[in-house]
This record gives C-alpha cells, structure tokens and sequence, in this order.
C-alpha cells in the first residue's frame, strides 16, 4: 500500500490582506510539476481530496498538490464586501497563492467556478499555467443549469442533522447522480455544512449568492471564448458529466475543434459537476497531468 504523503493546513495572505485556506498535500521540493485544484462556486478544497491524495502520493511521480478555499469558502476568511465573489478578485488570490508556495508553473484542475478561474488565469498570466482540466465546464454555460445553481445557492434550508442535510442534497440532485447511495450523499452532506453553535451552517458564506444576481431568465451570458482561446498552446483535458445541464455537449464539440489537442473524458452517471473521486477518473487526470510533466520537461 503506497505511503500517505504528507497533508497540511496553509494561510496564505490575499492581496488585500484576507486570509486563504489551502490544503497541501506532498512535499513542497517534489520533482514534478505541482498541481493547484479550484473549486466550484460555493465548494471547498475538500472535494479534491481523494484526487490529490492520489496525485501527491503516486510513488512513480510524487507531486505538491494544493487545493484552495477561495474568499468566503472553507476555512478562508469570508470577505466584508460580496462585490470581491468575483473572479478577477479570485485570480489575485490564486496569483497570490502561487507565488507564496513557489508553485508556477503548475498544472490546474478547475471544476465549475474553477475551470473558469483557470481559463482567465492563462489569458492573463500564462506562464503560470503549465496544463488544465476544466471539470465540466467550458467558454459557454448553458443558462438552465445556472439558473437551477442559483436557486439553492445560500437558500437550501438549514438540516437539524447531517442524515437530513444528506436527504436535502439527495432531493435536489439525485436526478444528475442517480448511482449515489447512502454513504455518498452523507459524505457530501459533511462537506456542505459544519456546526457552529449547535447548528448547521453551509461551508460558504451565503452572501455568496449576489454573485449570481444577475442571472435570469431573459439575461444573455457573456462567453468566455477569448480566454478559452488563450489555452490553445497549454496541454487542457475537459471532463463531462453525462447528464450535465452545465456544459453542453454543443460546446464540447466546438472546444474540441478549437482546441484539437484536448483530451475528452465523460464520466457516466454523475451530472454537474463530476465528484473525481472515483479510481477511472483519478487514473485519466494522472496520465494527464503526466504528460504535462513530459511536455514541461522537453520545453525546458
């Protein structure tokens, strides 16, 4: 059984002084490329764990892996002005966190909220960006699934119990995951919420919600192709749930021929986003951020 590598808590200062929760996992002089795991909008770093257990301890090619608590999410600090839930802020704080860990060039595992921090990072600052996967999501995101994110972010009611926090998850998301059972939704029940005060309260803070404000309906979303464009020299993997209503399948089609070179997994049975927990998933995302190193290493 391979050796766990080593895990700890880093406080990493934001550039306006809030203080940032990363997970690290492996050690800080390992060979390889590092790899920085984002999370979707109201996620934390937890939902990477068994990845970056996986990546950080793979005795063929250890690796630092990260995994970051954005602003208002996890143990990082939760910010004053809900106008700063926005990704130009959340880049600063990911520039920030690289810089402080000495972690750039690294390879980016973007889920939701994530991929797009990930495709604006490379239009912006390339060279820190040395390989990505967007996990379900791309340059367009299809308005009916936004719209359904917005109606439970900072509004699901409050569980008096982890069991009933796993019951209200299940009802609102049983039909994009169907194959999960009991001990899944539990599991994703204790990272939606933790008590405070005898009670339960989300890992995020709901004013989170006001970074959705302006989608509805009848709203046009702005695309993201120019950023998405900026990755055309970076090695990039995109993951979809088949049943998601985030990415389109349209738009996978269209990433595919702008991008030729991009890997393309889609994970059965799970919808947005996929949980990249399980052995087949983890295996595509090490060969993956393995050829990164490979393409790194030959660039020099």
């Amino acid at each position: 059984m391979p050796e766990q590598p080593v895990e700890e808590s880093l406080f990493i200062a934001a550039p306006d002084g809030l203080k940032l929760h990363v997970r690290a996992y492996g050690a800080m002089l390992a060979p390889r490329l590092p790899v920085l795991c984002l999370a979707g909008l109201s996620r934390t770093a937890e939902d990477f764990h068994a990845l970056a257990r996986a990546l950080a301890g793979d005795a063929a090619g250890p690796r630092r892996v990260l995994a970051l608590d954005y602003r208002g999410r996890g143990l990082s600090d939760y910010d004053p002005n809900p106008g700063n839930y926005s990704v130009m802020v959340e880049i600063g704080d990911v520039l920030a966190v690289l810089d402080a860990t000495a972690a750039a060039p690294a390879v980016l595992i973007g889920t939701s909220r994530g991929g797009l921090v990930a495709m604006a990072l490379a239009a912006v600052q390339p060279g820190a960006v040395a390989g990505v996967v967007l996990n379900d999501i791309g340059p367009v995101i299809e308005p009916a699934g936004l719209l359904r994110i917005k109606g439970y972010i900072g509004k699901l009611p409050e569980p008096k119990s982890l069991t009933e926090g796993a019951e209200i998850l299940r009802r609102s998301a049983a039909a994009q995951f169907p194959k999960l059972g009991d001990a899944d939704w539990l599991a994703l029940a204790r990272r939606g919420w933790r008590e405070r005060d005898g009670r339960l309260v989300p890992t995020y803070d709901t004013a989170l919600m006001k970074a959705l404000d302006a989608v509805t309906p009848e709203g046009q979303l702005p695309d993201m192709w120019p950023q998405f464009d900026a990755m055309r020299h970076i090695p990039l993997m995109t993951i979809r749930g088949a049943n998601s209503d985030i990415l389109g399948l349209a738009t996978l089609e269209a990433m595919a021929a702008q991008h030729p070179g991009m890997e393309v997994l889609e994970v059965p049975d799970q919808g947005h986003a996929p949980l990249l927990d399980d052995a087949a998933t983890i295996d595509r995302i090490a060969s993956f951020v393995a050829r990164c190193d490979a393409r790194h290493s030959a660039e020099g």
